[in-house]
Formats: structure tokens, sequence, C-alpha cells
């Protein structure tokens, strides 16, 4: 479980850092919404492996959606970044089939 929560924190951190660059920093996105469907859904992926319990996951999915809320209330102190309720709900639409697909086919 070591490896899981490296890779968590690592993910978590990478995700931070490219949501909080000044958008004068970042190359033009072919499709931002997707990006945020991905890096939250896999985020939600990785924080349901931390715990073998269902209430334990379901806590690890609110962070991974408090993680997303967080860093969207940030985006209004970074110049050329703003809050944003596409990404919040690109975000969870994420989290949510990561939570369905990992029930489904994972067993989780």
């Amino acid at each position: 479980m070591a490896w899981e929560v490296v890779l968590f924190v690592g993910a978590t951190l990478l995700i931070s850092v490219g949501c909080l660059m000044p958008a004068r920093w970042l190359p033009p996105l072919p499709n931002d919404k997707l990006l945020h469907f991905l890096a939250f859904g896999g985020l939600a992926l990785l924080a349901g492996r931390l715990s073998q319990t269902a209430s334990g996951q379901l806590v690890g999915l609110l962070a991974v959606f408090a993680i997303g809320l967080v860093i969207e209330i940030l985006q209004n102190a970074v110049p050329g970044r703003r809050f944003c309720w596409r990404d919040l709900s690109a975000n969870t639409a994420g989290i949510l089939v990561a939570a369905f697909c990992s029930k489904i086919f994972l067993g989780m």
C-alpha cells in the first residue's frame, strides 16, 4: 500500500500544479474538460485503492472531490485563471465514472 500512497500524493501534486499554473504558461489544450475528467477519475481510482472498506473508499472519493473544489477556488488567485463550474463538473463526472467502473470491473 505504500506505493499507492506515494502515487496518490504525487498525482495530486502534479494535478494541482497543472491546474494552478497561470494561463499564459500553458500550451493550447485540445479539450480541457476531458483532461479534468481523466485526471480526477484517475485520482479517484488511486484513492479507492487506499482503503479496503466501502466507507473508507467513500471518504477517499469525497476527498478527491474536495481537492478539485479547493483547486477551483484557488484558481481565482492565479493570473488568467478563475473558478469554473464546468471544470468542477468534469472532475465530478470523472470521479463518479471511476467509482462506478471500479465497483463493476474491479470489485472495489
